[in-house]
């Protein structure tokens, strides 16, 4: 043999593969670092100081926006309020909607397509066109669910105009248009469990109650997890729809988080201040995560 075929490869197999799997992932790793790491770090720093957009001058002010924020600043406990009300309004009324449906709908029968793509249907909605509708449709007197109201005797408020009713309108409009998205997720969920459990149990004289509650729900219990977790997350991201129908009024009963941010932001252009606040709502999410994340390993 000669010198050339003795001496050992420079790149071992393990090494060569190592180099193919990290070239595959590092589309997704530089997307990542770009767009999500690179953002958070200058949302931190923005964070630390007070930057005005109109005129583009920063001043590093350390924690102060913080401090304005979580101790001198009385509208951010009641933002922090309604966001929470509206996350405890939206997220069990989801997910208990999405399930009734997805046990109605998780077996075939003649039409069950029409139903799924019925429910399903809100999701892939324009988000705009959503909330403007919803908004014609809740006015006074002259909107379309008071005038359905008035029809069987029942005198309905005014349901953006009050602020307790305003919250209950958007955390319902909210609902019905995403709740088809954790129907599918929990119909797919129900397909995946085995027939012959149900099947057992009824051969030992179980209740349809019965079966759910010791056999579906336990076996449910992963992506239960998963729709909370992103219900959750989404309930606090919410803009358009308290953009587009409320406003954030009336008296600020629906200004939630993310609103809140962007009026700081974009229409009082403290920026500094804006992203003390994104830092603030992202520590809640992932407080709330985490929280559901260490329930859930308990209960398993």
């Amino acid at each position: 043999m000669t010198a050339r075929g003795e001496r050992a490869p420079w790149l071992t197999l393990k090494m060569r593969e190592a180099m193919e799997a990290w070239l595959f992932l590092s589309p997704t790793l530089v997307g990542f670092l770009i767009f999500f790491v690179g953002p958070l770090f200058a949302v931190v720093w923005y964070s630390l100081t007070e930057w005005n957009l109109l005129s583009q001058q920063t001043t590093f002010v350390g924690l102060d926006n913080y401090d304005d924020a979580l101790l001198r600043n009385p509208d951010f406990w009641q933002v922090v309020r309604n966001s929470i009300v509206f996350a405890i309004g939206l997220v069990p009324l989801n997910m208990a909607l999405a399930l009734g449906l997805a046990l109605a709908l998780s077996r075939r029968f003649p039409g069950v397509i029409f139903f799924r793509t019925v429910f399903f249907a809100p999701v892939v909605t324009s988000a705009v066109a959503w909330a403007i509708v919803w908004k014609f449709l809740l006015q006074g007197e002259a909107g379309f669910v008071n005038q359905m109201l008035a029809g069987i005797g029942i005198s309905g408020p005014n349901w953006l105009r009050e602020p307790d009713w305003a919250m209950v309108a958007v955390i319902v409009t909210r609902v019905i248009k995403m709740v088809g998205l954790n129907m599918i997720l929990y119909i797919a969920a129900l397909q995946a469990i085995p027939r012959d459990y149900e099947a057992a149990a009824r051969l030992e004289g179980a209740s349809n109650w019965q079966i759910f509650r010791m056999i579906i729900w336990p076996l449910l219990g992963p992506t239960t997890l998963v729709i909370m977790v992103i219900t959750t997350i989404g309930s606090f991201k919410v803009f358009d729809h308290i953009y587009l129908m409320t406003g954030g009024g009336p008296e600020n009963g629906t200004l939630v988080l993310a609103f809140y941010i962007y009026q700081q932001g974009f229409q009082f252009f403290d920026v500094g201040y804006a992203s003390a606040l994104a830092m603030i709502m992202f520590v809640i999410v992932m407080a709330l995560t985490i929280v559901q994340l260490a329930l859930r390993r308990r209960d398993t």
